[in-house]
């Protein structure tokens, strides 16, 4: 699964849009985002969908989500927000 490209990522604006709302979060490059000074969420291409790796905990590895439906994007949403985020 590749890093997600341009044109991929302008499928998903609505999401980054919020995501850029986020206090704690900063988008170093178009759709890479870190917490602190760790990588935290960044999207990845596929046939099957767009999907999120995130990290769920300071201490774990990413985590994939698709996130390819706004239902799929709503949650990934609410587990930043579950974090203490935004």
């Amino acid at each position: 699964m590749k890093h997600a490209g341009g044109g991929a990522l302008a499928e998903i604006e609505p999401l980054l849009a919020q995501l850029r709302t986020v206090d704690g979060l900063v988008e170093r490059r178009p759709g890479i985002f870190y917490r602190r000074s760790r990588a935290f969420l960044h999207f990845h291409e596929d046939p099957s969908g767009m999907y999120a790796d995130v990290r769920l905990a300071a201490d774990e590895d990413f985590v994939r989500m698709r996130v390819q439906t706004g239902a799929e994007q709503a949650r990934l949403l609410r587990e930043v927000k579950r974090l203490g985020l935004g």
